[in-house]
């Protein structure tokens, strides 16, 4: 895929524990802004072909898949609505979330959007004047918000995720 945004924290968590609640797929809701609901869609909860629906604000859903499922360390969504392609802009995403060991009882996560817009040399002058910007910092507020739910284990409002921003900054 063409493009690629990236966020990596560390959380006060070691990977086991961090793992467990990353493997639960009915948790985004806790931690993606603008999602209110997640519905498990398929047989299996958790690893490959897993599916599930979220919810946003608008009432609108969307589908996201498991594709490639690294027992312990992380997994690989694809995001689609229905058997329709991704969702617009995209012309086809995945959503990557990797962990690691950081050592001291603490974990490395890793969250990334990959994916290719739509709409050709029109969707290209759209990511890099104003996409761009706008989807690292999707990216960051979710890992941000994992790191805050995965710590406290309680879903993470939009107050408390702006509070979070000041503090990254501060820490920087």
């Amino acid at each position: 895929m063409k493009h690629e945004a990236t966020a990596r924290v560390v959380i006060d968590l070691p990977r086991e524990e961090a793992w467990a609640l990353l493997k639960d797929l009915s948790l985004a809701h806790n931690y993606v802004p603008a999602v209110t609901r997640t519905e498990i869609t398929s047989e299996n909860a958790s690893g490959l072909g897993a599916s599930r629906r979220v919810y946003q604000r608008s009432g609108k859903g969307m589908d996201e898949t498991v594709t490639e499922w690294n027992e312990g360390h992380g997994f690989v969504i694809r995001l689609h609505k229905g058997e329709k392609g991704a969702p617009p802009p995209f012309r086809q995403a995945i959503f990557r979330y990797r962990i690691e060991d950081a050592g001291h009882s603490r974990t490395a996560l890793t969250a990334s959007l990959a994916f290719d817009m739509r709409w050709g040399p029109l969707g290209r002058i759209l990511y890099e004047r104003l996409l761009r910007k706008v989807f690292r910092g999707v990216i960051y507020d979710i890992a941000l918000s994992m790191k805050q739910f995965y710590e406290s284990g309680e879903a993470v409002s939009s107050g408390q995720l702006k509070q979070l921003r000041i503090g990254a900054r501060q820490e920087i």
